[in-house]
């Protein structure tokens, strides 16, 4: 029997790639919860800042990878709206669905402010003459948010945190680094947190097929890139996370 996945915000980059993948796969149903239409499976076209209006999207789904966000730190009113709001409205219809399993994407924007400080902003501006070869990696237990959208990803963990103890659901949160549509870094410090599109499907992948005791987790999802900072190994032995892909033979040259 096909396994039933929601996922909200399918129209976007992630989205899309993880639709391809799992229809590659075949044995998946899936539904966009998504504002505009999505070729290819069913489609509910409402908005998630209305918790009333999406309910029923959820109903009789095994698991809900929830993608969809605001990205625009100065525009506070979309951010409380999309990733406030409407975190808690998907988060909230799962739950009075019954839906044992949500995927939460989270972000690097979450401790992404460590890069204000070393070795990590050297790291970040490219500056590698001036890092050490040896640093502390940023560990899924660390937080220092970047900017409102990197705030808003801390409020859906710790919110995802309440629904697994109050509720008893599953909700696994990735804090996914950088993929582009170009499939390669666009930017200097996009040569520590490249993500390709084959490492972010996999991960979310890994995730949805993941052991049903994972109540809560936080994983990093980055590729095998030489700056990396942050710490892949909590994915790799609970998910059984290992990069495929790498920035460092496609690097972003100053």
């Amino acid at each position: 029997m096909s396994k039933k996945i929601l996922i909200t915000g399918m129209s976007g980059l992630i989205g899309g790639l993880l639709k391809d993948r799992l229809i590659k796969d075949g044995n998946y149903k899936l539904t966009a919860l998504n504002r505009s239409y999505v070729d290819g499976v069913d489609n509910y076209q409402k908005d998630i800042t209305n918790l009333n209006e999406i309910k029923d999207a959820f109903k009789d789904q095994d698991v809900v990878v929830h993608l969809a966000a605001n990205l625009d730190s100065n525009d506070w009113e979309m951010q409380q709206a999309v990733n406030v709001t409407g975190t808690y409205n998907v988060f909230e219809a799962a739950r009075q669905a019954g839906v044992k399993k949500v995927i939460f994407a989270s972000s690097g924007s979450t401790i992404n402010a460590f890069e204000n400080i070393s070795p990590y902003k050297e790291i970040a501006t490219g500056d590698y003459e001036n890092a050490p070869e040896k640093y502390p990696l940023i560990t899924h237990e660390q937080i220092r948010p970047l900017g409102l959208y990197g705030a808003t990803k801390v409020w859906g963990e710790a919110l995802a945190r309440h629904f697994t103890e109050e509720y008893g659901m599953s909700i696994i949160c990735v804090r996914i680094g950088n993929v582009k549509k170009e499939n390669r870094p666009q930017s200097i410090r996009e040569n520590a947190i490249y993500l390709s599109h084959r490492d972010i499907t996999e991960m979310l992948y890994l995730c949805i097929e993941a052991d049903s005791s994972i109540q809560y987790d936080v994983f990093y999802a980055v590729s095998d890139n030489k700056w990396n900072y942050r710490d892949l190994s909590r994915a790799k032995e609970i998910l059984g996370y290992v990069p495929q892909d790498t920035a460092d033979d496609k690097m972003f040259i100053k």
